[in-house]
C-alpha cells in the first residue's frame, strides 16, 4: 500500500477515537452540568444526547472533509507531518466546539437564575402625605389633647 493511504488510515483511526473519547468525557461529565443549568433531570438527559448526535455529526464531518491530501506525499516523515497538521486541526475544532457549548449553556444559566432572582422593592418616588387628614393647630397657651 501507498504511504498516503497508510497516512489516511492513521488519520482516521486517530480521529475517530478522540472524537469519540471527548465525546464521551464530555456527555458524562457535562451532564452534572446540564442538570444544573435546567434545572431539570428529564431535560438535561434529552439535550446531552442531542449535544453528543451534534459533536459526532460536526466533528466527524469535519474529519471526513479535512482527510483529503492534494499533494503527494513522498515517504513516511512527510506522512507524520501532514498526520499531525490533520489531527491538530480535528483538534483544535473539538475544543472550539466544547467552548461554544460550554459559552451558550452558561449564558442560557445565567438567564434562568436572573429570572428567578428576588427583584427588591422600588424605591419611593416621592414622599406621602401623612395619613388621616391635617391636624388642628391649638390656640396659644393651652395643652394639645391626648390621644
Amino acid at each position: 500500500m501507498d504511504v498516503k493511504v497508510w497516512m489516511y488510515l492513521a488519520y482516521l483511526a486517530v480521529s475517530i477515537g478522540l472524537t469519540i473519547w471527548v465525546a464521551r468525557a464530555l456527555s458524562r461529565n457535562g451532564l452534572v452540568f446540564l442538570q444544573d443549568v435546567f434545572a431539570d433531570s428529564r431535560l438535561a438527559d434529552a439535550v446531552n444526547s442531542l449535544l453528543v448526535v451534534g459533536f459526532y455529526l460536526l466533528n466527524l464531518g469535519y474529519v471526513t472533509v479535512a482527510m483529503k491530501e492534494s499533494g503527494p506525499v513522498g515517504d513516511a516523515s512527510q506522512a507524520l507531518e501532514q498526520l499531525s497538521l490533520k489531527v491538530g486541526l480535528v483538534l483544535l475544532v473539538l475544543g472550539a466546539l466544547h467552548f461554544f457549548n460550554v459559552f451558550a449553556l452558561g449564558r442560557y444559566r445565567r438567564g434562568r437564575l436572573r429570572q428567578q432572582a428576588t427583584h427588591p422593592p422600588l424605591p419611593p418616588v416621592a414622599v406621602l402625605p401623612p395619613q388621616g387628614g391635617p391636624h388642628p393647630v391649638p390656640p396659644a397657651g393651652s395643652t394639645p389633647p391626648a390621644r
